[in-house]
């Protein structure tokens, strides 16, 4: 979209971010490159042409560095600076102690990141050097150059969020890791109970049963058919309550004793590999319960950001399913624009296109990946839920033009549902099905005379 003049709201955006990096970036103040590590930080004042005008290596840790900015700001006031703009590249945790101490100074603070650094450097000279007096240096003449960014401000509500979401995010590749780990173990020495339950990962009854027979026997299955079937279903009872349910799906408890009969399996491991099963059971349901309490503090976060019930307008998306992609984001007023959330993602398309040659559009695949994974996963209960996103769906896989993959279809769903979440949060009112279908609101029919 391009208005009188030629320039595209692409292009405002860009000058905007611009014009608010020169003003932490001002041609009055002194650039301090930090390139910070454990216990040796490197610090190089310069101005905006790079030149250094001073260079000290601080031997400390990274909550030590009040004295080295203070020995840059006067280094850079001997030069006639106004004052000094704080430079760094947001690894580890130490660029967070960094921005600390420049604001209790009141220091602009900003951030490069090491993948432009990284290019930079190989432009340099040349050459795959890699020193902490270079690396300084290119930090400060990136930033001159306006080729960095203002970190997100962090405020206490919502560091606890992105803090839970990292530890859900944890959980679930472990109790993803645990369940492959136990299925490929009953596949090579107990195939038959895998087929005791359509989704006997998913099924308590079938981890209960599991559970019983494990405990009493370790490979042995014959100590546990001289049980009956109904001592055995009377045990099921007994442990499916400690699985979180009150009563156990009688159909799949038999299938579980019916399997004990099966010779099927690699014998020699039975033993030792259903010991490992029963271990990992266990860390599996230790696992599935402390997961189930980071989701709930997550929701609780939610609901003291008074997010819930906006979120939670949209069909489909669960309190938890957005408070993960909410983990991600941060707060969402921080993005400029519903796209910019779509970008950080890297689920905006990528255009390839020059002179009369137009390649093929993908997805950027940059930006964060636990946002983009989120959005995926609330993108298969929306799907299910919101008749408006499974139009889009029908849509964009049915047509004959230019037809879409199920995967990129489904790509484009979490897209839009970013998006919609976007709008949500910002504005403040709940999701509109007309709008999220038709981009604005129908009028209501008036009533009929």
């Amino acid at each position: 979209m391009v208005n009188g003049s030629g320039v595209s709201r692409g292009d405002r955006s860009r000058n905007a971010r611009l014009s608010r990096l020169r003003e932490l970036v001002s041609a009055g103040r002194a650039i301090v490159g930090v390139d910070l590590a454990d216990s040796k930080q490197m610090v190089v004042v310069t101005d905006h042409d790079s030149r250094v005008v001073a260079r000290r290596t601080f031997r400390c840790r990274a909550w030590d560095l009040g004295a080295a900015l203070d020995w840059a700001a006067a280094q850079a006031a001997r030069q006639g600076f106004v004052g000094v703009t704080v430079a760094c590249e947001p690894t580890g945790h130490r660029w967070r102690v960094l921005g600390q101490l420049a604001a209790e100074r009141g220091m602009p603070f900003v951030c490069v990141q090491p993948l432009v650094s990284s290019w930079a450097r190989r432009g340099e000279d040349l050459t795959f050097d890699k020193t902490d007096d270079k690396d300084a240096v290119i930090i400060a003449r990136l930033t001159a150059q306006l080729r960095c960014y203002v970190p997100e401000p962090v405020e206490e509500t919502w560091g606890r969020l992105r803090h839970l979401g990292a530890r859900r995010e944890q959980l679930v590749s472990e109790l993803v890791g645990q369940v492959q780990q136990m299925r490929d173990l009953l596949e090579c020495v107990w195939p038959a109970v895998l087929a005791s339950a359509a989704q006997p990962f998913k099924s308590r009854t079938w981890a209960a049963a599991l559970t019983v027979v494990l405990d009493r026997d370790g490979g042995d299955f014959a100590r546990t058919r001289r049980l009956g079937r109904a001592r055995f279903e009377a045990q099921v009872r007994k442990e499916v309550v400690r699985w979180g349910a009150q009563k156990p799906c009688l159909r799949i408890a038999r299938k579980v004793f019916d399997a004990l009969a099966d010779p099927a399996g690699v014998l020699a491991h039975r033993r030792g590999a259903l010991e490992r099963v029963a271990l990992v059971l266990e860390d599996w349901h230790l696992t599935a319960g402390r997961c189930a309490q980071t989701e709930t503090r997550m929701v609780a976060v939610l609901d003291e950001l008074e997010l819930t019930e906006l979120v939670t307008s949209i069909p489909g998306l669960s309190p938890v399913g957005a408070a993960a992609i909410l983990a991600e984001t941060g707060d969402l007023h921080r993005f400029t624009s519903a796209r910019a959330v779509v970008k950080h993602a890297g689920l905006a398309p990528r255009e390839k296109a020059s002179g009369g040659f137009v390649g093929r559009t993908k997805l950027t695949g940059q930006g964060r990946p636990g946002l983009r994974l989120a959005a995926w996963r609330a993108a298969w209960g929306v799907l299910q839920h919101s008749p408006v996103h499974a139009a889009r769906y029908q849509h964009l896989t049915g047509r004959a033009e230019n037809r879409l993959t199920p995967t990129q279809a489904q790509a484009a769903v979490a897209a839009a549902l970013l998006r919609q979440l976007h709008a949500v949060v910002t504005t403040g009112r709940r999701w509109d099905p007309d709008i999220a279908a038709h981009g604005v609101a129908r009028p209501a029919l008036a009533p009929a005379a």
